[in-house]
């Protein structure tokens, strides 16, 4: 059995450097000045009152795990040989999601339709990286639990559609995570909706006298 975890709202600040970065900037390269930074921050802040960051987290043990399957309690089977790889060593997951909500999207699809459009491509930068940076709370969320069974998350995550980890997968994610919970919608072709939501998965390692136990 499992029990997903609600988290609502999350409350994180703006990753200024990763939606610089996205923004094509570049510390050290690119010069911006004064009244682009001035618009540049009028604009992250705009969006960030339309984003209303929620997420979710499940920890899961494998029942069984192969070559290039992976199965968990409730008949939750993941196919990927990739997946297994990256997992190889661990026994348990963490299943996570995401999401912006439905003002960011309603505020960029505004822009984009020619109100705005620079700004609409700084909300949507805003939007892309605040909720990856959700995904980063809810993994040291559950570090932070994990130390004291003297495991850690590894650092990288896994999401659906990449590599040969089908983007189909997206529906028993959704299911596991119960997004629905959140407002989040999935389409027949397996996108969530709103747009900026995300899913991921990781691995738990034991760790012992600071060393990964395999």
């Amino acid at each position: 059995m499992y029990s997903t975890l609600f988290f609502d709202p999350i409350s994180i600040p703006a990753p200024r450097t990763n939606i610089y970065r996205r923004l094509g900037y570049r510390k050290g390269i690119t010069h911006i000045k004064p009244r682009q930074q001035e618009e540049n921050e009028r604009y992250i802040e705009e969006a960030i009152s339309f984003i209303h960051l929620k997420g979710a987290g499940v920890r899961i043990s494998f029942q069984k795990k192969g070559d290039s399957e992976i199965i968990l309690p409730e008949n939750i089977h993941f196919e990927s040989r990739k997946l297994t790889k990256y997992l190889d060593h661990c026994q348990e997951i963490i299943i996570m999601g995401a999401t912006a909500g439905y003002s960011i999207m309603d505020a960029i699809q505004e822009d984009a339709a020619g109100r705005n459009v620079m700004r609409g491509v700084a909300f949507d930068a805003t939007a892309s990286e605040t909720v990856d940076a959700a995904l980063d709370w809810i993994m040291d969320y559950f570090n932070r639990s994990l130390r004291r069974e003297n495991k850690r998350l590894l650092k990288r995550r896994f999401s659906a559609g990449y590599g040969d980890f089908l983007l189909e997968n997206q529906r028993l994610i959704y299911k596991v995570l119960q997004l629905d919970r959140l407002g989040i919608r999935i389409t027949e072709s397996c996108i969530l909706v709103p747009e900026k939501s995300v899913t991921a998965i990781t691995g738990i390692e034991l760790i012992s006298n600071g060393q990964v136990v395999t």
